[in-house]
């Protein structure tokens, strides 16, 4: 999305996670992510930078274990918010460098706007296991829900809509525009998204926040700011066969 700066949007979000982080007890377990807890969030966040990091400077894939200072001292909070920037440094270097990606090789500025999402994502599920209600800005929502569809249509096996099916997502917010509207439909046994308006077999309206949430089940799609339109069937197939 053209409104979002995804180096800024990192580092802001960055930001937020570790106050939210910071207020918790790191004991606290996550319930959107199944047996993890804060501090298990904040692990996986920081060291997925670093990873990101690494496969930046290399050029090559890592495992997730072998990640250089992959672990919080501490400081935790401190080594939270050092980790993206050694992810923006590494970019920073040569943004079109060609780098291992698990869709295949892309620019080194692609793992920006993914650890973006990353993050924006667990930032919500640290949120939400204090209790709280999050409400991610809407450009990055969006924008994030976009990501989020590109990555669904590269990596899905088989099509995660059942033939001929189609759903329309419109973000509720002001000012997103074409940006906030997607049509995903079903072709020859795979799926394709675009920008647009359009009549699909189930609709799904509310904030662009919490339509990438509830594709990312991090909210139930019945959630009351969240209106479903349609054959609400499309949509519960969907969400079955996307796994985040």
């Amino acid at each position: 999305m053209r409104d979002v700066d995804h180096a800024a949007a990192l580092l802001e979000h960055n930001a937020l996670l570790a106050d939210a982080v910071g207020a918790a007890d790191p004991g606290l377990p996550v319930p959107t992510c199944p047996g993890w807890t804060v501090r298990d969030l904040l692990t996986h966040v920081g060291r997925g930078d670093r990873w990101a990091a690494e496969i930046v400077r290399t050029g090559e894939p890592l495992e997730f274990r072998d990640v250089p200072d992959g672990r919080p001292g501490d400081d935790a909070g401190a080594w939270l918010a050092a980790s993206p920037r050694t992810l923006l440094d590494a970019v920073a270097a040569d943004p079109g460098k060609q780098v291992w990606t698990f869709l295949g090789p892309r620019p080194a500025a692609w793992w920006v706007r993914r650890r973006l999402h990353e993050s924006t994502v667990h930032l919500a599920d640290a949120v939400l296991a204090a209790g709280g209600d999050p409400a991610l800005a809407p450009a990055v929502a969006a924008d994030g829900l976009s990501e989020w569809l590109d990555l669904v249509v590269a990596r899905t096996g088989g099509a995660p809509l059942d033939p001929g099916a189609t759903m329309h997502l419109h973000a509720t917010d002001e000012g997103l525009g074409h940006d906030g509207e997607w049509m995903v439909v079903e072709e020859a046994g795979a799926v394709r998204w675009e920008h647009g308006h359009g009549k699909g077999a189930v609709a799904v309206r509310g904030p662009a926040s919490d339509l990438l949430l509830a594709a990312l089940r991090r909210v139930p799609a019945d959630h009351p700011r969240l209106q479903v339109l349609g054959d609400a069937s499309v949509l519960t197939t969907w969400l079955a066969r996307t796994g985040y």
